[in-house]
């Protein structure tokens, strides 16, 4: 897992992917906090990351629709396949890979919040909440990617598909609006719901049933990416 590790960050930034993704990253982050911070003249986190969380919707395809796409393309798959990791390993170390670029961009982000120290007084709480909350959910978007990537060789097709998916598990909070408050399938819809798991984080409340949540869907979508290479393997 460790040597799948240490090659897909090599991949990264031995190309342009990951230079490109965080200088986007931070330069769409510091734009958004000028407008929900500096230029409406607020130091309420809950804007800024709200907005993010859309934007992450879009990004991290970018950052994931080669994971494996690639090596279908360039036929190294099989050279992973047949190598001794384990398919296991090989998807985690991918995903390690992805998701530590994008929790580096997140937490470098984050600190433009310093700038308003000297100014305003900042709620920790909210503000370590909608970290946590933004880590989790780009957890979930990341193991999407990676599966949606094993599924074709196209990494164009991989990140549309991937944002298709994602819109879904964000739409369909929007969805339970609509529905009258005392069916069960509003509970049914808002606990599937990733937008409004996530906004308990935003108020600075740790909500254990969504922390789960997010692990759980995440380690769901690692196993199917398993899965579409345990087959590709004996196939």
């Amino acid at each position: 897992m460790l040597a799948i590790y240490k090659r897909e960050m090599r991949g990264y930034f031995t190309g342009v992917i990951g230079y490109v993704f965080l200088v986007l990253y931070l330069a769409v982050a510091g734009v958004i906090f000028a407008y929900t911070t500096l230029f409406s003249m607020s130091a309420d986190s809950t804007a800024y990351f709200t907005i993010m969380l859309l934007f992450s919707a879009i990004i991290l395809p970018v950052l994931t629709m080669k994971s494996f796409s690639e090596e279908r393309k360039m036929k190294t798959e099989q050279l992973l396949l047949t190598s001794p990791v384990s398919i296991p390993s090989m998807v985690i170390g991918k995903f390690l890979a992805s998701y530590t670029v994008y929790a580096a961009a997140l937490i470098f982000s984050s600190l433009y919040f310093l700038l308003l120290i000297p100014y305003a007084t900042i709620k920790i709480s909210v503000l370590v909440g909608n970290i946590i909350a933004l880590l989790l959910v780009g957890m979930v978007f990341i193991t999407i990617g990676l599966f949606v990537s094993a599924l074709t060789e196209n990494q164009l097709s991989a990140a549309i598909g991937t944002i298709a998916i994602i819109l879904v598990f964000m739409g369909v909070g929007m969805i339970s609006s609509l529905v009258p408050a005392n069916y069960w399938f509003r509970f049914v819809v808002e606990a599937l719901s990733v937008f409004t798991r996530f906004q308990s984080f935003t108020n600075g409340y740790f909500e254990l049933s969504s922390f789960i949540y997010y692990l759980s869907v995440s380690a769901l979508f690692v196993y199917f990416t398993i899965r579409v290479y345990d087959r590709r393997r004996y196939n």
